[in-house]
């Protein structure tokens, strides 16, 4: 007889435990051993590292896999397991590892793969091509494509929470805060008896008293400075849509701006300063058209502005012209900063309006949360647990499955909050996310080249450009690191028939097949990979953390992003009064709902695992392990650099910061 020593490690998750019969049988390329069961009642407690012994009559050879199963007790109901991973330590001493990571919750007999990486070419014959198969059949079982609204790129087809698969769900502890927070936000903003209120609000002192419920440093900030020109250019740099600001060096032919209209005094004009690179626009295009919602019975208002700003020689960048629909009219007058008080102050609402749309549905829940579900299906339908990408990629999807679904049924659905209390909710939803996919390309994507593109390179004091360049490149550096290890030149990447698959889905679904977005429909080279690899990995990271962390701070101050405007924008100037602007922001109702649901969005989950932390271990080869460790250093070298910049800064900017950027979508 020979001996095998098996280790069975249980995850240190709330309630990962079990006291159920666990039953293993080892296979290898030689044989397999018997069925055996381990049933010692302690062994399998939340985090417990428990040691046994399976007795085969001769050495099965190389082990491949392993196969579990779980059986309840007699006269008690079964329960959950949640086991980490499985080493086994053969006779000839070689230890093998079983990476898990996944709840086992029925009676069924579950197989795992020996935990080293391989691709489909150099898998084992003997039986692991078997196995791959198999695995990504059941798993396109599992994650079926479904489309949601047309137009839209498509996400995983779940019934509720419950259907999806263990492996994807929310843990114990963040289902619980979720449901919680959810359910609580009205009464821990204390607001609740508001939430029904349809009236207008009489005075910014009102809107005050709501606000000072909840507080932080930068809303506190917002709402003493939000009438500033400077503050309101400072938004479209470090706020929480950075991404619609572009240099401008000719003026579009639907915004008439002259040089006496903004440069009263001359010494300046528009031409001479586009070619110093000082002109900046903001153009909300894919608002245009956009059926604006009915909310509270109510008919809602929401533009499509262009917005011109002014970089001054102090370095402010200073909003000079605002025309709040897209098409020249003599009902269509451009606003300046020497119109009356509050004309140029409704008109820089109705261009935060937009820009809550503009953000929410195109910037945030488009460009990081939809395509992030894309890339996760995707992998889990293509990729087995053993393919190094995998391996890779799995702790980027933490979550992202089920805060969509959840999204989709809370926020975007018929009774949803973003429907019932957002300008752009309803049928304009649909309008606007069509209007946005068919602007996302690669290139807008990739950081580097998106700010190459809309000539951001030498903006100062423009910190998400700042510190997503440096993020990229750490995150760039650790994928080529681990990619590079297992593809060593460009026929391996063009003959991994997985990889191939995984490209080829995220195209169809996630980009509904459109060459013009530039994504690639497969991969020739190494580099290829890596670039696009950095880029799903800084979407679901970085780029959601830049879009997301933000809200409550930026948004709480209502008047500063108003999710609905009740009136028309002004026709004429001259006429528009502090009762005016009171009676065009949302009513009370519209906003405490909307404080409500930004508290919620921006609320860290005390799981929260930040970016380059890896809990569990997916890799066991020394040369991944070493990369993983460098990523980790460089991210703690830009935490602290960060963290120095802050200091300095009358507005931290702290969404970047590696030490508050998630792994993943997962809120």
């Amino acid at each position: 007889m020979v001996d095998y020593e098996v280790t069975v490690i249980t995850g240190s998750r709330l309630y990962s435990f079990t006291y159920d019969y666990i039953y293993i049988k080892l296979v290898g390329t030689d044989g397999e051993s018997d069925r055996t069961c381990f049933n010692t009642t302690k062994a399998f407690v939340s985090g417990a590292v428990s040691y046994f012994t399976v007795s085969c009559p001769t050495s099965i050879g190389k082990l491949v896999l392993i196969e579990l199963d779980k059986q309840p007790l007699l006269l008690f109901p079964e329960d959950s397991w949640f086991p980490a991973k499985v080493e086994v330590k053969s006779p000839e001493g070689r230890t093998y590892n079983f990476p898990i990571y996944r709840w086992i919750t029925d009676s069924e007999v579950y197989r795992f793969r020996e935990g080293t990486a391989l691709r489909v070419f150099e898998d084992d014959h003997h039986l692991g091509r078997y196995s791959r198969e198999q695995e990504l059949q059941e798993r396109k079982e599992d994650y079926r494509w479904d489309e949601y609204k047309e137009g839209m790129p498509h996400n995983m087809k779940v019934d509720d929470p419950l259907s999806l698969p263990c492996e994807v769900r929310f843990s114990f502890t963040k289902t619980t805060e979720f449901l919680y927070t959810g359910a609580t936000g009205l009464a821990e903003l204390k607001l609740k008896g508001l939430a029904d209120c349809k009236n207008n609000w009489t005075s910014l002192d009102g809107i005050d008293r709501v606000f000072c419920c909840k507080r932080t440093d930068i809303s506190d900030y917002v709402q003493e400075h939000w009438k500033e020109d400077a503050f309101f250019g400072y938004q479209f740099l470090n706020g929480t849509n950075p991404m619609l600001i572009r240099r401008c060096t000719t003026l579009p032919s639907n915004f008439p701006v002259t040089d006496c209209m903004v440069f009263l005094h001359g010494g300046c004009s528009l031409a001479g300063e586009m070619k110093k690179g000082n002109i900046f626009l903001c153009d909300y295009k894919h608002l245009e058209g956009v059926r604006a919602n009915i909310i509270n019975g109510k008919q809602q208002y929401l533009m499509a502005p262009l917005v011109l700003l002014q970089k001054t020689p102090d370095d402010k960048l200073m909003p000079i012209a605002i025309q709040l629909k897209q098409k020249p009219a003599e009902d269509n007058p451009i606003f300046f900063p020497t119109d009356s008080e509050y004309d140029w102050l409704l008109a820089k609402i109705f261009v935060r309006s937009a820009d809550f749309s503009e953000h929410q549905l195109n910037v945030h829940l488009l460009r990081t949360h939809l395509l992030a579900e894309v890339f996760a299906v995707s992998l889990l339908r293509n990729l087995p647990m053993v393919h190094p990408l995998y391996k890779l990629l799995i702790p980027h999807t933490r979550y992202t499955i089920q805060i969509n679904f959840l999204a989709r049924r809370t926020l975007i659905s018929k009774n949803g909050v973003f429907t019932q209390f957002a300008a752009s909710g309803g049928k304009g939803l649909g309008t606007i996310l069509r209007n946005s996919l068919s602007s996302v390309t690669y290139r807008s994507l990739c950081i580097p080249e998106d700010i190459a593109d809309r000539g951001l390179e030498d903006v100062p004091n423009f910190y998400y450009r700042d510190d997503g360049l440096r993020l990229w490149d750490i995150i760039h550096r650790f994928v080529k690191g681990i990619l590079g290890y297992y593809y060593k030149n460009d026929c391996e990447v063009k003959q991994d028939s997985e990889l191939q698959k995984w490209i080829s889905d995220i195209f169809e679904h996630g980009f509904l097949s459109k060459k013009s977005s530039g994504i690639p429909q497969r991969f020739s080279t190494v580099a290829e990979l890596i670039q696009f690899v950095t880029m799903v990995i800084f979407t679901g990271s970085a780029q959601h953390a830049a879009v997301n962390t933000g809200q409550y701070d930026y948004g709480a101050w209502m008047p500063n992003t108003p999710s609905s405007l009740q009136l028309p924008p002004p026709t004429t100037k001259g006429k528009a009064t502090e009762a005016t602007m009171l009676n065009t922001l949302p009513d009370i109702s519209t906003t405490v709902n909307g404080m409500s649901a930004v508290w919620l969005l921006s609320k860290q989950s005390s799981d929260f695992v930040p970016l380059g932390q890896y809990p569990e271990d997916h890799f066991n080869a020394e040369t991944p392990l070493r990369v993983i460790m460098d990523f980790q250093k460089e991210l703690k070298m830009l935490s602290a650099n960060i963290k120095a910049r802050n200091k300095d800064l009358e507005v931290p900017y702290t969404y970047l910061d590696p030490e508050e950027v998630e792994n993943s979508v997962a809120i």
